[in-house]
């Protein structure tokens, strides 16, 4: 199979995106969204990376939940 390397703008690619059909268009879609998903992914976790709760305290707080719902009965099987 060969190769051949052509150079397109942004607004070449999408008239050329316009013109296939839905499937065509489905299956890159499909491609961008794996594509894209892991480095959203990653932004999205360092978005929510923090040091302001240390596992101490995430530990208390879980205890905490655990032994309400004991008390009240709500205990999860």
């Amino acid at each position: 199979m060969k190769t051949i390397s052509i150079e397109l703008d942004k607004n070449q690619f999408i008239t050329i995106l316009n013109k296939l059909n839905e499937s065509d268009k489905l299956d890159i879609f499909n491609e961008l969204k794996k594509s894209l998903f892991l480095k959203r992914f990653n932004e999205l976790l360092k978005s929510l990376k923090t040091n302001d709760i240390t596992l101490e305290e995430i530990t208390k707080e879980v205890e905490l939940v655990r032994k309400k719902r004991y008390e009240n009965g709500k205990q999860i099987v």
